[in-house]
């Protein structure tokens, strides 16, 4: 079987080759690009070409999944869910005919708001077809698109090594999103303990926001793996899953450790940061009470001397006045360097 070039879609034909859907075929190991009818004329072959279709939207699913010969119950049944609930709520679902139904959330991360964008990757899988439909900005599809058709050497075989491809790399991206929230608490941290930054509350509350977000995404879809590799192990039919679904395993779960990290080390950096405004708290309250304390000696003698009676001591003497003054401010001097020796000046 030849490759197929690309042609130019017609835009009457739902079906055609648009920047909204693409397809790639399998041949002699390497994925090509076609185009939709040039895949599904392949597909009446004795032995058929394994075929991705990528799509900007689930309502595409059923038109597509009957020029294909994919059920369409089961293609139904997706496009409503997905419509329906476009959550972070993954599903896996088999499907008649050992088909496969996958819902999968996707994490993508935007450096300059430091925001967690979450979206839903759909993919179905019938025979040697696949087909994808992907909402949000997290680019799984054109990345997966990139590295199937690249040199370096994908696990499985025909439509599974799409799938498998298409997972790798949606639990990569989760990475560098990890990756980069990892950096934002770093900064995070840096700033909450500088004597001259702003204050950091916000910030920390902020990223502990974005990180539970991520989590939200993350901890579904590690507890749906172990459906993913008991599906495997029927498809192959030797009742152990292929070393890749392990690995994507270990590496959802270690993703979501790391996470948590992040989470547990902004918690002990708000902890931290509030005793610190603390300490600050109660040294300012201590200066402004050693402060008052000096000042009631003066405000206690001078309010003596204001009573105004008529007998009162050093009224008739001439160094009366500067004596009071001379005792006021020896009394005051004397309980600053009290209190500056207890430390709270």
């Amino acid at each position: 079987m030849a490759p197929v070039s690309p042609q130019t879609a017609s835009s009457n034909d739902p079906t055609s080759s648009t920047p909204a859907s693409r397809a790639v075929m399998e041949h002699d190991g390497t994925w090509v690009p076609t185009t939709l009818d040039a895949a599904a004329a392949h597909q009446s072959d004795h032995e058929p070409a394994a075929v991705w279709i990528t799509l900007a939207d689930t309502a595409d699913l059923d038109a597509v999944a009957e020029q294909f010969g994919v059920p369409l119950g089961a293609v139904d049944r997706a496009d409503q869910r997905g419509s329906r609930r476009r959550s972070l709520h993954p599903h896996l679902e088999r499907l008649p005919g050992g088909g496969l139904y996958l819902s999968s959330p996707t994490l993508s991360y935007v450096e300059e708001s430091k925001d967690v964008h979450t979206g839903t990757l759909t993919m179905v899988l019938a025979r040697n077809v696949i087909l994808t439909a992907e909402h949000g900005d997290a680019g799984t599809q054109e990345a997966a698109l990139g590295r199937l058709t690249s040199p370096e050497l994908a696990p499985e075989s025909g439509a599974r090594q799409a799938l498998a491809v298409l997972l790798l790399t949606l639990v990569a991206a989760m990475s560098e999103v990890e990756i980069a929230l990892g950096e934002a608490v770093a900064d995070t941290e840096r700033a909450a303990f500088s004597l001259d930054g702003p204050d950091p509350v916000q910030r920390i509350y902020l990223l502990k926001r974005e990180i539970a977000e991520a989590r939200r995404a993350l901890v579904p879809f590690s507890a749906e793996l172990p459906e993913l590799v008991a599906d495997d192990e029927d498809a192959h039919g030797s009742g152990r899953a292929q070393p890749w679904l392990h690995r994507l395993e270990k590496s959802a779960d270690r993703l979501d450790r790391r996470l948590e990290g992040h989470d547990r080390l902004l918690g002990d950096m708000l902890a931290a940061y509030r005793s610190q405004v603390s300490l600050r708290q109660n040294e300012d309250i201590r200066k402004i009470s050693a402060w008052a304390a000096i000042a009631v000696v003066p405000t206690m003698v001078a309010s003596v001397y204001g009573m105004n009676f008529r007998h009162m001591p050093e009224l008739s003497w001439a160094l009366g006045y500067p004596a009071v003054i001379v005792a006021m401010l020896a009394s005051c001097v004397v309980l600053y360097g009290v209190l500056k020796r207890s430390g709270w000046l």
